[in-house]
């Protein structure tokens, strides 16, 4: 990160997360906001549970789902995350521009369902169970192919800050 001292927040590219917060941050959190555009050119997001594999963001969602539909037609496609609800103790965020690859295939389906129901919240009571609602032939797999990221990391904005308090006071 950059070592130029704070004068003002027009730029706040100097504050990006390290790989390591960045990797933290996308294992810890399990929910993002998933971004796509419909017909007229609209944006609309919703919020999403989410794993990532193997630098890829991956959801899921059932084929009747309006983002699905517009997926099919234009895969690019955007998704945020951030630290809130999450143990880390300052605001932290990655923004995603990629596009989306749609997946109904037996192999993906055979190591994504139980990964994902490992670990995000389901309103199942085991994992072995929220596998078995999720496998639905209507249900497509979502992978996010990222192509540009914005990060953002709270915690260095704020030590960057304190030393510029410091060093004018």
């Amino acid at each position: 990160m950059s070592d130029t001292p704070v004068k003002n927040y027009d730029d706040v590219t100097m504050y990006g997360l390290t790989s390591e917060r960045e990797e933290t941050l996308l294992r810890k959190q399990n929910e993002l906001t998933f971004i796509w555009t419909n017909k007229e050119g609209h944006g609309l997001g919703v919020t999403m549970s989410y794993i990532w594999r193997n630098g890829r963001i991956w959801c899921t969602a059932t084929k009747q789902r309006a983002r699905m539909k517009a997926l099919a037609r234009d895969n690019r496609c955007s998704v945020v995350i951030s630290s809130a609800g999450t143990d880390i103790d300052v605001s932290q965020s990655i923004t995603f521009k990629g596009h989306a690859v749609l997946h109904t295939d037996q192999e993906t389906k055979d190591w994504f369902y139980p990964d994902f129901a490992r670990h995000t919240t389901s309103p199942a009571p085991t994992p072995e169970l929220f596998v078995q609602f999720l496998d639905t032939e209507d249900r497509i797999i979502i992978e996010v192919v990222p192509e540009k990221t914005i990060k953002f990391d709270g915690g260095l904005m704020r030590d960057k800050t304190s030393e510029a308090v410091a060093s004018d006071a």
